[in-house]
């Protein structure tokens, strides 16, 4: 009898905890078998994998009532579950505050094994650009639930207390319930009805990862954290799944005037959903009146900035990073002022792809002032554009922050290469999402999300227009020549500069 008890916990796991290789896998088939119907596949993804999690509910009920007769709070029975039939946690503890690895390997893989699916929207003259004003409605979710959210939540028992009250009662979630309360204000609005919280709660076992003699962060810092786990939005696990960034109760200044959301990135890979590539999900869908909890292994923590993110992945931007500090850009840039960035950094890959002999040119004494422009054209001070989110950032405005909208969208982002733009490209269906820079580069992978931006790593260096009389012409990946590139870089070489 306990082994059939074991068995069916076992089956039941597989259904609820995050089934990226199950779920995932038949919505790929399905996008491959029938390309002219991507769209349509796609936009009913949501309401597939809500009734998989309707269904996993029905087993885990079924499979707990022959384990226990006590009554359970919601969030143990969910963490329970999933830490009782997977080994869910990662016990190596982070050795970064940002696993900028996970970012690069998680990304890529996701990337690489979509981008064929939707490379062809891009050449489609049945799906026209958008050119629509940016999007200051509700999002297409719809509005905000101000009731009890509608998805059944685990045990199809009616919600009867609110997400702060299920963290603070279960056992499974003690010291992060004991540093919340040490914050009244936070409190208050995870008891509060004002919205719909989305909290991704790192269980007990998070914490047993922070380092032993690791000094005690102030008071404010751990605020920041805290925050940093919460949405004052309504996120159940359909559309965490289809989302790539989300944003947080952590208002961040280096964005905006008057302070934006900083988000966190969403990633799906064989070992399941992670949030900022290192956390993984380990329970999903505890809901409370007042929004929806999703257990994590790990404590998300606030990302550095953009330039400390590349700085720290020099196994891919080394050639990067020697080139800002060589032309004294690394300086130039740590000390200007901007309101959020979006930095497109080419990979050591796309270096490569230029050529020794324009490596050998660019990286010379003589060079370094072509290398200078070259890599002012790659950096977008004052706007952010995610993949599916975008700040203006200089404005300050939360109203003129816009959803990405579905299907296909055109930006036009002017870089520190002075007059010059890059024309970036988004195609997206729910999840899968095509980023183009000038019509023929990819972003290979996104959302590398900073504390005063984004980054996107590209596989191709961008190279700006060349300026005719017949107009501007764009470079589209064939080879390049030294003087090509000279030609195309001269007009914004500044000769007084010592480098």
């Amino acid at each position: 009898m306990k082994s059939l008890v074991f068995l069916q916990l076992v089956a039941a796991s597989t259904a609820f905890v995050l089934p990226d290789a199950h779920v995932f896998n038949e919505l790929n088939a399905e996008v491959e078998q029938f390309p002219g119907q991507v769209e349509q596949k796609l936009s009913s993804a949501s309401d597939v994998l809500e009734n998989y999690f309707d269904k996993a509910h029905e087993k885990v009920d079924s499979a707990w009532s022959g384990l226990s007769d006590k009554a359970h709070n919601a969030l143990d029975d969910a963490v329970a579950f999933a830490t009782k039939t997977r080994d869910c946690l990662n016990e190596k503890a982070q050795e970064t505050y940002f696993d900028a690895e996970a970012w690069l390997d998680s990304a890529s893989h996701y990337s690489h094994a979509k981008a064929e699916n939707i490379a062809s929207f891009f050449e489609d003259p049945h799906h026209p650009p958008h050119h629509g004003p940016p999007h200051d409605g509700p999002p297409h979710h719809g509005p905000p639930h101000h009731g009890p959210p509608h998805h059944k939540p685990p045990h199809h028992h009616k919600p009867n207390q609110t997400v702060y009250e299920l963290i603070a009662s279960s056992k499974y979630t003690t010291k992060l319930a004991k540093l919340v309360s040490e914050y009244p204000d936070l409190v208050k609005k995870l008891n509060g009805t004002k919205a719909n919280y989305t909290v991704f709660a790192p269980i007990d076992s998070a914490f047993a990862k922070i380092p032993e003699h690791a000094p005690k962060p102030s008071k404010k810092v751990l605020e920041a954290i805290l925050t940093y786990h919460v949405s004052p939005e309504f996120y159940p696990a359909g559309r965490v799944l289809v989302s790539r960034t989300i944003p947080t109760l952590l208002q961040s200044p280096e964005l905006s005037e008057k302070g934006l959301p900083q988000r966190l990135a969403t990633s799906i890979g064989f070992r399941g959903l992670t949030v900022n590539f290192y956390s993984h999900v380990v329970a999903v869908n505890i809901f409370g009146t007042n929004g929806v909890i999703h257990g994590v292994d790990s404590i998300i923590l606030p990302p550095p900035e953009v330039l400390r993110l590349i700085e720290i992945l020099p196994s891919e931007f080394s050639t990067l990073d020697l080139g800002l500090t060589k032309t004294g850009l690394l300086e130039t840039l740590n000390k200007t002022a901007h309101k959020g960035s979006t930095f497109f950094a080419p990979s050591n890959f796309a270096f490569a792809k230029l050529g020794s002999r324009i490596n050998a040119f660019l990286f010379s004494p003589y060079g370094l002032k072509y290398l200078k422009a070259l890599l002012e054209y790659h950096v977008v001070y004052n706007q952010t554009l995610y993949s599916d989110e975008y700040y203006p950032g200089s404005s300050g405005d939360d109203k003129n922050t816009m959803d990405v909208p579905k299907g296909r969208y055109h930006f036009d982002l002017p870089t520190l290469l002075e007059g010059k733009s890059l024309a970036v490209d988004i195609a997206r269906y729910g999840r899968l999402i095509e980023i183009k820079i000038n019509a023929f580069a990819r972003v290979s992978v996104s959302d590398g999300v900073a504390k005063d931006g984004v980054v996107h790593a590209v596989s191709n260096v961008l190279i700006p227009p060349k300026t005719s009389a017949a107009g501007e012409d764009n470079y589209d990946g064939g080879e390049l020549t030294e003087e090509d590139l000279i030609e195309r870089l001269e007009p914004f070489v500044r000769y007084t500069e010592d480098l």
